[in-house]
């Protein structure tokens, strides 16, 4: 598929992660985003950290509920790079540091507790070998009593090739939860800054919130990363 088509035709996907590898097959490629219906969900930016990012409240005094909306969206741990769209970034962290894999970090979490929608928690994981895994833990049909878990493992990538998943397959009351595997798209040669501008002129100007994007050199471990927020600060972003 054509990442940005796909991305300007659905109006809602909510939170979304992209993993795969450049069309040159030299770096891998991190995209992550989130997107908000709500004063309290918009009310974010993306900032870095010393290993990746967090989000943080942009006006304090309208920060409602911090429960499921701040945390660290992407985190690295020796050459692996997590990234998902809860606190279960640090979930893996930690099972990672221990030396458990990333599918046991997930077993001991659920969906989130918001219903009627139950939003999936999507999480990723890119090795330094450019390899990477996706997940996705949602409710069955809307069911809370019910969580299937799904897991999918690209060991061998393929140069210019991509998976995406969201949390929602598109706008709805309720949010319905993204349906099926990870979807294919197609990666260039763009930097990380010009594939961030691409993907943030994709997504729905009335939604969209924050959006990270990364480049990783498989031969040096070099990183390329951008960072676009709605509220922009110091007119560094847009």
């Amino acid at each position: 598929m054509n990442f940005f088509d796909m991305l300007s035709g659905n109006p809602y996907p909510g939170r979304g992660i992209a993993l795969g590898r450049s069309a040159d097959n030299e770096r891998a490629v991190i995209v992550y985003f989130i997107m908000g219906r709500s004063e309290n969900s918009r009310n974010r930016v993306f900032e870095a950290t010393d290993d990746g990012i967090r989000t943080r409240a942009f006006d304090a005094s309208k920060m409602t509920d911090p429960s499921l909306i701040i945390y660290h969206p992407v985190r690295t741990l020796h050459g692996h790079t997590i990234v998902t769209n809860g606190d279960q970034t640090d979930t893996i962290r930690d099972y990672l540091a221990a030396g458990k894999p990333f599918a046991d970090a997930l077993r001991t979490r659920t969906f989130e507790p918001d219903g009627p929608n139950w939003t999936p928690r999507i999480s990723g994981l890119l090795a330094p070998d450019g390899g990477y895994r996706l997940s996705i833990l949602k409710s069955a049909d809307g069911d809370a009593a019910c969580c299937e878990r799904f897991f999918f493992e690209y060991d061998a990538p393929i140069a210019g090739v991509g998976h995406f998943l969201s949390t929602y397959e598109t706008d709805g009351s309720p949010l319905p939860s993204f349906r099926g595997e990870p979807r294919r798209i197609e990666f260039g040669n763009e930097t990380a800054e010009a594939l961030a501008a691409a993907v943030w002129s994709a997504l729905n100007a009335a939604n969209r919130v924050s959006l990270f994007v990364r480049t990783v050199d498989l031969a040096t471990g070099r990183t390329d990363t951008a960072i676009i927020n709605r509220h922009a600060e110091g007119g560094q972003n847009a």
